[in-house]
């Protein structure tokens, strides 16, 4: 069931988002390559979120029968896609690492995650952060009132192809508000004008995970940190959207969305 959100709840979704966003900032300012652990970031943001009043909306969940994940935030490092596990692990000059972070703030959640580089990075980790980042806006682009999911999804799928990388297609976007993860998935490939039709007062989770490689992927041994097949480089980036009659509407970034 997709659960459309008054202006009062989007609003609500919009002040846990800008929680995310700050510790999202933080985060990255956090990064001292050679220097900062993945271990740093998480607790950067975690200062964040316990001085704003809010909690981890990942710390403990358990989906589908797997292990409760063990941290506040996803930190996944070059060839990790998603869902690694903070920890000891230095950040070297050269990588590239994806934090994710969700908040829950006075019952609803806010949900995004950006790509970082880690000092000077090669132009091949540039032009994928760039490209992933790129296809989320054009993602976000279709996020209006008659449109369908399969837009969307077409949308992202199509930018990362015309840069010459592949698509997640196991991992997808999804609905937010008082949960996490609510309907309808939203998955970053698609056929245009199928799906189910967007509506006012939808609040989505867009994300592109896009594979400087195949688009094929594995789970380490933890049972979350999930990994490219072959070793190429991936990047995250992702935005909680409210879907109004002004357009798509930004939930988890700086400025006060127009609801």
């Amino acid at each position: 069931m997709i659960i459309l959100k008054t202006r009062e709840e989007m609003q609500s979704i919009h002040m846990a988002g800008r929680v995310v966003y700050n510790a999202l900032q933080a985060m990255g300012k956090t990064i001292n390559p050679g220097v900062s652990t993945t271990n740093d970031l998480e607790e950067a943001a975690i200062k964040v979120i316990s001085d704003a009043g809010g909690s981890s909306a990942f710390l403990g969940y358990s989906p589908y029968g797997c292990p409760p994940y063990p941290a506040w935030t996803c930190i996944s490092v070059n060839n990790e896609v998603v869902h690694g596990i903070p920890g000891r692990r230095i950040l070297q000059p050269g990588d590239i690492v994806s934090c994710d972070v969700g908040v829950i703030l006075n019952g609803f959640v806010g949900d995004s995650a950006w790509t970082f580089p880690v000092g000077e990075v090669s132009p091949e980790a540039e032009k994928l952060m760039k490209a992933t980042l790129e296809s989320l806006h054009k993602g976000i682009q279709q996020a209006v009132v008659g449109r369908r999911i399969g837009d969307v999804g077409h949308a992202v799928q199509q930018h990362a192809r015309r840069n010459g990388y592949s698509v997640v297609k196991e991992l997808v976007g999804h609905g937010v508000g008082k949960q996490l993860h609510e309907e309808p998935q939203i998955p970053n490939y698609g056929k245009p004008r199928t799906g189910v039709v967007l509506r006012e007062g939808m609040t989505l989770a867009i994300e592109p995970m896009v594979n400087g490689g195949h688009s094929e992927i594995e789970i380490l041994s933890d049972e979350w940190t999930i990994v490219t097949r072959d070793g190429k480089l991936s990047a995250h980036f992702e935005h909680t959207v409210a879907i109004t009659r002004h357009g798509p509407q930004i939930l988890t970034g700086p400025d006060e969305p127009d609801i």
